[in-house]
């Protein structure tokens, strides 16, 4: 029987392994881009001749509006911009049909649109999305934080509710750092490279694609390739969602919310030693933010970061209430 000191020896030589044999990261991003932009403009090319469509609008004050948009072309920001600097500004993502809708995802068909906000009545599934690009932005910190002197594998960003009172992006961190327990500072550090991405207010591109083209995105990853291969199995359509906010490409098992400068108080809170997983030394990286629109004080926001310091545990899968069914439109994707 083979000793878990000669198993860990073993791993770290194959990941030194493969740290040598990737690519530099800006290499790895620039590719991602590439191959993102090329599917962006063949879907677009999937709409040669303008089309109309009309979208009727819901909400307060917008009951019985109707906008002639072009199909294939216009997105739900594309409507707001019809309307008032406020719902522009403060829209963060959208009902198409009652399907979940990112802003920036093109309408291809007419419908009914809903623009939803953080103060809706029912802001759960704004929230939801919110607590989602949150954990999004923190792994687009996490994977350019060390550059290229470590290798940073995005295992996953888990699903939390946002009453779990952190959000999360799971990790395996290089090898080498495996004994390292990041300081105050090195918080502060990560936290100051997510409110640079803030301030800059990139949008979250959404594209919805086949697997392959995912599989070729995270061509330099088998942990990406792998939750590519999950998501889609696990989706009627067969398809995948991926989004872009500046130079990153990355996967999402939901909706994102429009862009980074709806975030407001952002802090990234504690790291935790999950233990050893598929890709090494698993690590948890939690954070706390709140949107634009909400704001708190300092001695409550001091309270949150309290609680959100402590270990986020996942629920088990048979606790977790299974997804709504998906629009059966199929997206404008050929194979």
């Amino acid at each position: 029987m083979v000793s878990r000191t000669t198993c860990d020896v073993f791993r770290r030589r194959f990941a030194s392994t493969v740290t040598a044999l990737r690519p530099p990261l800006a290499e790895v991003r620039s590719q991602r881009n590439a191959i993102f932009s090329r599917e962006q403009a063949r879907q677009r090319a999937l709409y040669p001749r303008i089309e109309k469509i009309e979208v009727s609008l819901h909400g307060p004050g917008l009951e019985g509006t109707l906008l002639v948009m072009n199909k294939g072309m216009s997105t739900p920001l594309s409507c707001a911009r019809h309307l008032t600097e406020y719902h522009v500004m403060n829209s963060a993502l959208a009902l198409v049909d009652g399907e979940l809708w990112s802003l920036h995802q093109p309408l291809i068909r007419s419908c009914s649109l809903t623009l939803l906000t953080f103060k809706d009545s029912d802001p759960t599934v704004v929230n939801q999305a919110y607590w989602r690009s949150c954990a999004a932005l923190l792994g687009q910190v996490l994977e350019t934080s060390f550059k290229d002197d470590y290798i940073v594998e995005l295992v996953s960003t888990p699903e939390v509710p946002v009453i779990s009172g952190a959000f999360c992006c799971d990790v395996a961190l290089d090898p080498q750092l495996d004994s390292w327990t990041p300081s105050e500072e090195s918080l502060r550090s990560l936290t100051r490279e997510a409110q640079q991405l803030i301030h800059k207010d990139l949008p979250w591109e959404p594209l919805e694609v086949l697997p392959s083209v995912a599989l070729e995105v995270f061509s330099h990853s088998r942990c990406k390739q792998e939750e590519v291969e999950q998501k889609a199995s696990q989706n009627p359509k067969g398809t995948v969602m991926l989004y872009r906010c500046g130079d990153h490409v990355l996967l999402s098992g939901g909706p994102l919310v429009a862009r980074t400068g709806l975030c407001s108080q952002y802090e990234v809170t504690a790291l935790h030693t999950l233990g050893q997983g598929s890709w090494g030394l698993h690590r948890r990286v939690q954070g706390l933010s709140l949107p634009l629109q909400l704001q708190a004080h300092h001695t409550v926001w001091r309270r949150l970061r309290q609680r959100a310091e402590k270990l986020v545990h996942l629920a088990r899968p048979e606790e977790v209430s299974p997804p709504s069914s998906p629009d059966p439109t199929p997206p404008p994707v050929t194979q």
